[in-house]
């Protein structure tokens, strides 16, 4: 069975200076720097798909990705990763197709990071994202498997960082 690379995304940091709905918060000056960091991380890595949460800040963390350099033909953007619980999403990723070897995912805190955590075999990596997973964190898992059998503690943290621009 191939190797899966999953990663995951916290959105950049958004703006409270609105009078906008939370789903529809935009990135403040800050997140909007950040995400094109974190494009630049991305650039590195071959997307097959990116599954991204339906919020304002989520898609315009997307898209100072793909200004740094992130690039992916096959972007999914669901309302249910805006309210997921760890569990719902790793339904969505036990549903993506074989030929899926890298799989990036943005979304939102606590959800993220729970989920990363529950996946991620322990280690000093993991226990630094169940401290803090901040705006723009990117953590990198591995897995041996198909996408369908994935599940707690059976893919490696691989990487966890902040970019910031």
């Amino acid at each position: 069975m191939a190797s899966k690379t999953l990663i995951v995304l916290r959105h950049a940091k958004s703006s409270w200076q609105t009078a906008e709905a939370d789903l529809r918060r935009p990135l403040s000056e800050r997140g909007e720097r950040d995400a094109v960091a974190a494009g630049k991380v991305l650039a590195g890595y071959d997307l097959d798909v990116v599954l991204a949460s339906t919020a304002t800040r989520v898609q315009q963390t997307w898209a100072g990705a793909v200004d740094g350099g992130a690039s992916c033909a096959d972007v999914r953007v669901s309302e249910l990763i805006y309210h997921a619980w760890p569990g719902e999403l790793l339904s969505e990723l036990r549903e993506l197709d074989e030929t899926v070897h890298t799989a990036l995912l943005i979304g939102h805190q606590p959800t993220l990071g729970d989920l990363v955590t529950s996946l991620a075999k322990p280690s000093a990596l993991a226990e630094r994202v169940q401290a803090k997973y901040p705006t723009a964190g990117l953590a990198v898992l591995t897995y041996r498997g198909a996408w369908k059998t994935l599940a707690d503690g059976k893919a490696t943290l691989k990487r966890f960082e902040v970019p910031r621009g």
